[in-house]
């Protein structure tokens, strides 16, 4: 019996430990032990035991440990409790496994914790602006201190050809620029082709933007091309394919510049409308008093149209916001033409080979323009005709935003263009004769205010 007994140093050498610290063990009550009048003994099959309930231990802590790490916290982490809790001190957030601070205000964030060695790991983490994201950073880091071999799960990969069918189908089939999205996305899958979705740099995309200038497409073109890209990758991100967007730091081209200052004259308005075919000459007409826009004129229905009030309801508007808008005379003299050979259609503008309503005009408005000499002009410069005019005639902005249906007043601006005879008309307020006549004519007023025998303070030579 004896023989199974292990002395302390004995114990000591088999648990790997100092002495001392087998002391200390025993007088804890930690490890099981024989405590006679000639010291303490140990059974080699208890520590054994011993051993192994530690490691179920150490594993139940591991798990405890990896969870806290990998789940998600809750929105409000400050209001949990356990190992979670965050705690506040001293500018410093501290969890189970470390804790975040700054050193400056609104500086950067940087994780503190503990290794598996004991070392102490301080490192600033990277693109974190708020507390949440630094806590996300040092939770990432413990993992992958701690769990080297799962710090790197499964990537979830997939094609660009291949899920650009599955954005399509199931995440932009609802897009009014569906049909827009599709014919640009073939561009794309011939630059990108069947790429892996985690292989697409910054780089790549700015090469992609650079072979579409070179395709001769415009600035305003390519930044449509970017924004599908975009919101492409974006639902990558959500779907676990990517984990950040390489779209990131992209800067759109301005198109403040491309927009083009085309007002339409009443000496061109009288060509284009004596050109135009009877269906065109009416869509000219209410875009020029009313503003619309050409896809709001060809959805037009009759129900949309109440001529005893003379109000004309846009309800298929590119922000789906209702907007009214007042009939003039010519507008209701249009529509009134335009009832009487409705003969019961839905629509205002039918097609008659499908019975749905028209689509475009552009074929017929390109033929018109020649016919008239007119060039460069474009049917949505007739919208903007009507934003211009309106303000040239003393219309305030906000109200022609209203009648527009823009969300942001900056938009409007872009129409405010003033034409070349208004712009001159400012100029020539600085005339040097156009002066004389002011001063002259206050002269006068002071004349007539004052006595006669009175010196006028402006003197006219």
């Amino acid at each position: 019996m004896s023989s199974d007994l292990l002395t302390t140093q004995e114990a000591s050498e088999f648990l790997k430990v100092s002495c001392s610290t087998l002391y200390r063990y025993c007088e804890k009550g930690s490890i099981p032990h024989i405590k006679k009048g000639f010291g303490l003994r140990f059974r080699k099959e208890d520590l054994e035991k011993w051993l192994f309930q530690d490691i179920r231990r150490s594993r139940l802590a591991e798990g405890i440990l990896k969870n806290a790490l990998t789940n998600s916290p809750p929105a409000d982490i400050s209001k949990m409790k356990g190992g979670e809790m965050a705690i506040r001190k001293k500018g410093r957030r501290h969890f189970a496994y470390g804790s975040i601070y700054q050193r400056n205000a609104g500086g950067s964030w940087t994780i503190d914790f503990y290794g598996p060695g004991n070392e102490r790991v301080q490192k600033v983490a990277k693109g974190a602006s708020t507390w949440q994201e630094a806590h996300d950073a040092l939770r990432k880091s413990v993992f992958q201190a701690y769990f080297p071999d799962d710090a790197k799960p499964q990537e979830k990969r997939i094609g660009f050809k291949e899920f650009s069918k599955t954005y399509l189908n199931d995440h932009a089939h609802r897009k009014r620029s569906l049909q827009a999205d599709k014919s640009r996305m073939k561009a794309l899958i011939q630059h990108f082709k069947n790429c892996d979705l985690r292989e697409i740099t910054r780089l790549d995309i700015e090469r992609f933007v650079s072979s579409r200038l070179d395709a001769k497409n415009t600035e305003s073109t390519c930044n449509r091309y970017l924004a599908l890209l975009k919101a492409m990758l974006n639902i990558a991100i959500g779907e676990g394919y990517l984990e950040r967007n390489p779209t990131k730091g992209i800067k759109l081209f301005s198109e403040r510049k491309v927009v083009k200052e085309r007002i339409i004259s009443k000496e061109e308005e009288a060509k284009l409308v004596a050109e135009s075919s009877p269906k065109l000459r009416s869509v000219v007409r209410i875009m020029l008093n009313a503003g619309l826009r050409p896809s709001e004129v060809f959805n037009l229905k009759w129900s949309n149209i109440d001529l005893s009030r003379r109000v004309l309801t846009v309800e298929e508007t590119k922000d789906d916001e209702v907007r009214h808008i007042p009939l003039n005379k010519v507008l209701f003299d249009e529509f009134k033409c335009l009832q009487e050979i409705a003969n019961h259609s839905r629509y205002v503008f039918i097609n008659p080979k499908t019975g749905r309503p028209i689509t475009t005009v552009k074929t017929a408005f390109r033929a018109a323009c020649r016919r008239a000499g007119l060039k460069g002009i474009r049917l949505y410069d007739c919208r903007h005709t009507f934003a211009s005019r309106l303000i040239q005639n003393g219309c305030d902005i906000e109200t022609v935003r209203a009648l527009l249906g823009h969300s942001d007043i900056r938009v409007t601006m872009r129409y405010a263009h003033s034409t070349d005879n208004v712009k001159r008309a400012a100029v020539d307020l600085l005339n040097p004769k156009r002066a004389f006549l002011c001063d002259d004519m206050v002269t006068k007023a002071g004349d007539r205010i004052s006595d006669k025998t009175s010196t006028p303070y402006f003197s006219v030579n």
